[in-house]
């Protein structure tokens, strides 16, 4: 006898599943499947040569279809898989920029053309086998259903209706981003001392999520959001069980955002991990975290948000302030923009602070905008490399605007548009979520956000000193030059210009998609 059978004979009706509602997510999860298949059953030679296509054909689709569920007509609150999944505006807007800012990572992961390395080298000290292998990208074909795996994790997460399913997808798009941030082919110690670190503290993390679950399920008798929010408004449980659960859960969220005093595994990881995955983490997990927060605290915790507004405040200053202070004394460029990152994530949560939609569309607008920010910036620090690999150490930037301007003042762009500086993207975004602050009566916060604002761009300043006005050291690293990493630089030049110069377009899009957050 069928399932289908079985479940009729005993009155269980049949689980509804609405596949083209989460098309998007079965995508991504399938070419996973699928490129785990190709790993078993294809030769070593042509993997490379399937894995890529593989990936990039799913990251199209999955934005395809998000797009083409965007355009139809659809219940602007549609909740699918039986109530696991919200399908909304904030919801597909967040799988469109996950989708997007993967694509331009696949582009960093995906680079292995040795054809434009070779002629390049021979103007760098090394040996030959080191001129070789300095540039190479991944050898390991298994990065790729790794990061769609991580990719589908990241679409799930924000799109979660109940904790429990968030809890397993916070599993899924960390536990694939351990591995990769493992298999550095230089410096492999460094990268995977990092990645044991951040397996650790992502442990003790999910440990925490897991446990503020089980409490808010003990206060309101369900895990799904909106029967919280309905506990809440009707002040029925315990209240003790609440607000442990509440603080609990918030511990897990702000690991995966990187926010102070959750932060410690951020520097250690982007500085050891490959730098393409790095660029992957900074930008899909970071959109992915914050919608998620966005998620449980403006559907399920909105009632609550007289207790919770304190303790946020504090948790955005703290992250505005230390990341921007410690960032001054850093001298590993990676490292550097770890920290810039720990600041960004505090202007993040002043737009969560302000509980409206202007507060939600502002951190949808900014979590693109810093996105391609960021994959950009990454790939520039790809680029630049010495025997041996990147030249990560700042010093070793020194001139740099003397040996390739046009590099040099790509990167100095990408570091302005952090520093917030007018026609970046930038500056829209954090126009727009300190805008949405003060309205929400959190101007002090605004003002502490600014002066770390200010404070920030004085070690981008610092890096753009090194670069054009400082002496070139005769030893010093030369750019490398790859088809796809330019690409994926030349896609984060365009939409940081372009959401600077022109943003109105995707702040509309952001304020509609806003507006049909799923609050029943």
């Amino acid at each position: 006898m069928n399932v289908t059978g079985v479940l009729a004979q005993n009155d269980i009706p049949a689980p509804h599943i609405e596949y083209g509602d989460v098309a998007p997510l079965l995508v991504v999860f399938g070419v996973a499947v699928l490129g785990v298949l190709v790993e078993a059953f294809v030769g070593r030679g042509w993997r490379y040569r399937v894995q890529v296509p593989l990936a990039f054909l799913g990251l199209v689709a999955a934005f395809g279809w998000t797009i083409a569920l965007a355009a139809r007509e659809r219940p602007p609150h549609l909740v699918a898989a039986e109530g696991a999944l919200g399908v909304d505006g904030p919801t597909l807007f967040l799988w469109g920029t996950i989708a997007v800012l993967a694509l331009v990572s696949l582009l960093l992961i995906a680079e292995r053309d040795q054809s434009h390395f070779t002629a390049q080298a021979s103007a760098l000290p090394g040996s030959e086998a080191e001129q070789e292998t300095m540039a190479a990208g991944f050898v390991q074909t298994e990065v790729y259903p790794l990061m769609m795996f991580a990719v589908g994790g990241m679409m799930m997460f924000p799109a979660s209706n109940d904790l429990l399913t968030m809890f397993v997808a916070l599993e899924v798009l960390s536990l694939p981003l351990y591995l990769l941030c493992g298999l550095a082919r230089r410096r492999r110690l460094l990268s995977q001392e990092a990645a044991v670190k951040y397996f650790l503290l992502g442990a003790f993390s999910s440990a925490f999520f897991l446990y503020g679950a089980a409490l808010l399920y003990g206060f309101a008798g369900s895990v799904r959001l909106s029967d919280i929010a309905t506990a809440i408004s009707r002040n029925t449980g315990d209240e003790t069980l609440l607000l442990a659960g509440v603080a609990l859960l918030s511990v897990g969220l702000l690991f995966k955002l990187g926010a102070v005093p959750f932060h410690m595994w951020k520097p250690d990881v982007y500085q050891g991990a490959p730098t393409p995955i790095t660029a992957l983490m900074a930008s899909c997990t970071l959109v992915s975290a914050f919608g998620a927060m966005l998620r449980v605290f403006y559907v399920a915790l909105e009632n609550l948000r007289w207790d919770w507004r304190p303790a946020i405040w504090a948790v955005a200053i703290l992250t505005m302030v230390v990341g921007a202070v410690i960032a001054i004394t850093q001298t590993d460029v990676k490292r550097m923009l770890a920290y810039s990152s720990i600041a960004h994530a505090g202007f993040l949560l002043t737009g969560l602070v302000a509980t409206t939609t202007a507060g939600l569309s502002g951190t949808l607008f900014y979590l693109a905008a810093y996105g391609f920010t960021t994959i950009g910036a990454f790939a520039v620090i790809t680029m630049v490399r010495d025997a041996g690999g990147e030249a990560a150490h700042l010093s070793r930037w020194a001139g740099l605007g003397k040996r390739s301007p046009l590099v040099a003042g790509t990167f100095a762009f990408f570091l302005l548009a952090f520093a917030g500086i007018p026609l970046t993207s930038g500056f829209t975004g954090k126009f727009a979520v300190f805008s949405a602050a003060v309205e929400g009566g959190a101007t002090p916060l605004v003002v502490v956000g600014v002066l770390a604002s200010a404070v920030a761009a004085f070690f981008y300043v610092r890096v753009i000193v090194v670069m054009f006005f400082s002496d070139p050291e005769p030893d010093g690293p030369a750019v490398v030059v790859a088809p796809t990493t330019v690409a994926a630089v030349a896609l984060g030049l365009a939409a940081t210009v372009v959401l600077g110069v022109l943003p109105q377009p995707v702040l509309d899009l952001a304020g509609q998609a806003a507006g049909q957050l799923f609050v029943r």
